[in-house]
């Protein structure tokens, strides 16, 4: 009897510690409905806090995309012999294409500095305004040197530009970034321009300086060929009949091999140098 009135009371107290325990939803209620002040406000404090910090104390920054794929591929280069094959002459194509370092090319000092002397329409500053200006005194005056100012604007548009390359394809993509998004497309054109202007001059140039070596190679094997012609000629003339002369025919054989190798350097230097005009 005292041990299932012991249970008994076991279980009630167990019973009562559990309630305790026990939160319902009508507590939960309670206590946010006491709260209910500091739920709204801090929210809404921290909602007017970022809406006024974003439009008076934050500055916009608009974002204009690029891909880039390097022109130095092979197909180009098949290209570029299937119309020489046109002319009779014949491109090597197993060589590889020269491999061009956009994103350094991109980022050098050069190339900004020829974006810096190109003129831009803003908002903010007014149509025709050099990118130098933009990035430096603005509508103000300059307080430093054109030097000075070309350095810090050159630091400064270093850091609106990213160039990152996908290994796998080869294709770059260029961000360029700016306060007003028709100054960030036309900041990107800008570099794509200036970029592809560079290249362009220095094919160029590699072209001229290759063209110029081969006319001069041209010239100095012409002379070596009327040379060792003229000596085969006068040895003809002067030996007619060398059937029975051992030396004579070697030297003639000496003489007509040298004339031989020189009108092959001779026809291989103008199929270059047609080669380059194309």
């Amino acid at each position: 009897m005292l041990d299932n009135q012991k249970m008994t009371n076991k279980k009630h107290k167990e019973s009562n510690h559990l309630a305790n325990e026990t939160i319902s939803l009508a507590d939960i209620f309670l206590v946010l409905a006491s709260q209910i002040k500091i739920i709204i406000i801090v929210p809404s404090f921290l909602c007017i806090y970022t809406i006024i910090y974003a439009l008076y104390f934050t500055t916009p920054v608009f974002t204009s995309t690029s891909k880039i794929m390097s022109s130095s591929s092979r197909s180009g280069a098949s290209q570029a012999a299937g119309l020489a094959a046109k002319f009779g002459i014949n491109l090597p194509t197993s060589q590889s294409a020269q491999k061009w370092v956009y994103p350094e090319i991109i980022k050098s000092r050069t190339l900004v500095r020829s974006v810096l002397k190109r003129k831009f329409d803003t908002s903010k500053y007014g149509s025709e305004k050099s990118l130098l200006q933009i990035l430096t005194y603005g509508n103000g005056k300059p307080q430093f040197s054109e030097d000075t100012l070309e350095i810090i604007a050159v630091d400064k548009l270093l850091k609106m530009i990213s160039v990152n390359e996908n290994i796998n394809t080869g294709i770059l993509t260029l961000r360029t970034n700016a306060l007003e998004p028709r100054l960030a497309a036309e900041l990107n054109n800008a570099f794509i321009e200036e970029l592809d202007a560079h290249q362009q001059k220095y094919n160029k140039g590699k072209t001229i300086e290759t063209r110029y070596f081969i006319e001069a190679r041209i010239k100095d094997t012409e002379k070596e060929l009327m040379s060792a012609e003229e000596d085969l000629k006068v040895f003809m003339d002067r030996n007619r009949r060398i059937e029975n002369s051992p030396a004579l025919q070697l030297e003639q054989q000496r003489l007509g091999r040298e004339v031989t190798v020189l009108t092959g350097v001779f026809t291989t230097l103008k199929q270059q140098l047609e080669t380059t005009k194309i």
